[in-house]
């Protein structure tokens, strides 16, 4: 909590803007991100086409989630081995 008070206060004396508006700014980058990581979620459960991922995040976030879960399947793979 104290980290968060103190970015907030960093950002209102720094940026010049109201505290509102800092926290709206903030409100909507968290909503926007859990949004992205949804889709790309699905995406990775085979619930939407690649194609669909990439029209709502974009081919940068579809390719580096791919690239992601490929490193992480290969990690538990390698756990894995007697």
């Amino acid at each position: 909590m104290t980290d968060t008070l103190t970015y907030l206060e960093t950002l209102v004396r720094e940026t010049h803007k109201p505290e509102a508006e800092l926290m709206t700014l903030a409100f909507q980058t968290g909503l926007k991100q859990l949004w992205r990581e949804h889709i790309l979620g699905r995406y990775l459960r085979s619930e939407i086409t690649r194609n669909k991922a990439i029209e709502i995040v974009g081919i940068d976030l579809v390719e580096l989630a791919e690239h992601q879960h490929k490193a992480m399947m290969e990690d538990i793979a390698w756990a894995m081995e007697p």
